[in-house]
């Protein structure tokens, strides 16, 4: 741990204890606060409306966007849940902890994983959104995934012991590896991964297995810059740009249009500067050539996100994603204190740290107004999870995957002997997790129902169906 590890929380990695005194400790904390109150969710009578929240985290967004973002977390609880971090990292503040703080991905939920090529071209399954990364305790991302899994079964109509079991799964997973985490060296954590290829053959369907598998020779074989330049884009005389596709992808217009016109070359020229020197000579070959508007994911819709084109003097193409990274929905709800002032750099660090392998040109970047970005490549292989095509087994197998990723992700800010020694051998520590997930659920569904309550009487605008 650095110098910086008071940042982390108050139970920080102790180098000087021996693996077996600091299991210790996290047992001895288990008498204080019992696995048991994992399981519990009592909302607050006075707490905070869920649709205030919404509103509160739209402020300072593209309020032209704002309709796409009820739009789409009105689609169901669960797409209501996609974006709604802010309302649960409120909610889980006043949930019992154990005092043991790491690096939180801070929105935790189960499309947040996937697979995607490491920059020595390996493919491997991880935590891929870290918008929200944040020191805190380390229960958090547990819940909200096993939450998510609940959640997200119910909206595929599995049953409602599938869909409990799912969040046990996600635990016993976390809990099983985070074990095995703790008998490794610091060095030894910071080179594991969990190799994608490899994990789909220990699914147990061989139909959606031969479905994974044909996706990830896919990936493999895709040279996305290449690709996607046929794809995305025409020429304009000599010089080529990216197509429209409104509403999602477009070019600025009006003030909007100024503002990029003006900030482009600036943001993109401080993007370099946090780049190591190596990557900043390779981007050296290539030029700015375009900038759109891209509408992202659900939670991310109304911040300024977008893609810039990038050519070299021969013609390739290379395809960076910028996101506008806002404060994190975690600070302000617990306990530690963050590092970082410049919010991309806070979502750089945190994804360096939390992942086994980030993308190569991740780096971060302001404008002149103090709007704070983060950049990265379009797309490297991307593997997303396809909950559609799920069966109950596949989505079992799957919160196995992700309880597995996000212990590994703790582990190498954390401590896992420390976690281990809390959480136990027993069952106690899934069984806690799998009723609050449940229970969590049944909150959302309050909670989205709320909103949609807040649409109908016109407090929220929603756009045209998409």
């Amino acid at each position: 741990m650095s110098e910086d590890s008071k940042h982390i929380g108050e139970t920080p990695f102790n180098p000087i204890a021996s693996k077996a005194e600091r299991y210790e400790k996290g047992a001895s904390i288990r008498k204080k606060i019992p696995l048991a109150k994992h399981g519990e969710w009592n909302p607050l009578k006075n707490c905070k409306n869920p649709v205030d929240i919404l509103i509160q985290t739209s402020e300072g967004r593209v309020e032209s966007l704002l309709p796409i973002r009820y739009r789409r977390m009105m689609e169901s609880p669960f797409a209501f849940y996609r974006g709604a971090a802010a309302i649960m990292a409120a909610d889980l503040a006043h949930t019992p902890v154990s005092g043991i703080n790491l690096q939180l991905c801070g929105d935790c939920h189960l499309m947040n994983f996937g697979g995607f090529a490491t920059p020595e071209r390996k493919l491997v399954f991880d935590i891929n959104d870290f918008d929200e990364t944040f020191p805190g305790p380390w229960e958090w991302d547990v819940k909200r995934l096993a939450a998510s899994f609940v959640i997200a079964g119910r909206w595929r109509k599995f049953s409602h012991k599938n869909c409990k079991e799912f969040a046990w799964n996600v635990a016993d997973s976390y809990k099983r590896h985070m074990i095995d985490y703790s008998k490794l060296s610091a060095l030894q954590i910071w080179y594991a991964d969990i190799d994608l290829a490899e994990l789909i053959e220990l699914g147990r369907d061989k139909e959606f297995k031969e479905f994974d598998q044909k996706r990830i020779k896919k990936a493999s074989e895709y040279t996305a810059h290449e690709k996607e330049f046929a794809k995305m884009t025409y020429f304009d005389g000599a010089r080529a740009r990216i197509k429209d596709d409104p509403p999602l992808i477009f070019h600025p217009t009006g003030e909007l249009e100024k503002q990029v016109a003006k900030e482009g070359e600036i943001i993109h020229n401080r993007y370099l500067e946090s780049l190591s020197e190596e990557k900043q000579v390779l981007l050296s070959r290539y030029k700015l050539h375009d900038i759109v508007i891209k509408v992202v994911g659900v939670g991310s819709v109304g911040t300024l996100c977008g893609i810039s084109l990038l050519m070299s003097a021969t013609g390739e193409p290379i395809f960076l994603q910028f996101k506008e990274a806002r404060k994190s929905v975690l600070e302000g709800n617990v306990k530690a204190k963050g590092k970082y002032s410049h919010q991309g750099e806070r979502i750089v660090m945190g994804q360096k740290l939390m992942q086994s392998a980030s993308d190569m040109f991740l780096g971060w970047t302001d404008d002149s107004k103090d709007r704070f970005f983060y950049i990265r490549q379009l797309r490297d292989a991307k593997i997303k999870p396809v909950l559609e095509v799920m069966k109950s087994k596949n989505m079992a197998e799957y919160a196995k995957a992700c309880g597995w990723a996000l212990a590994r992700a703790h582990a190498r800010s954390g401590d896992p002997s420390l976690i281990s020694g809390y959480i136990g051998d027993t069952d106690e520590f899934a069984d806690a997790i799998s009723e609050f997930s449940v229970l969590y659920a049944d909150q959302n569904e309050s909670d989205y129902d709320k909103m949609l309550e807040a649409i109908k009487h016109g407090k929220l605008p929603i756009a045209a169906e998409i």
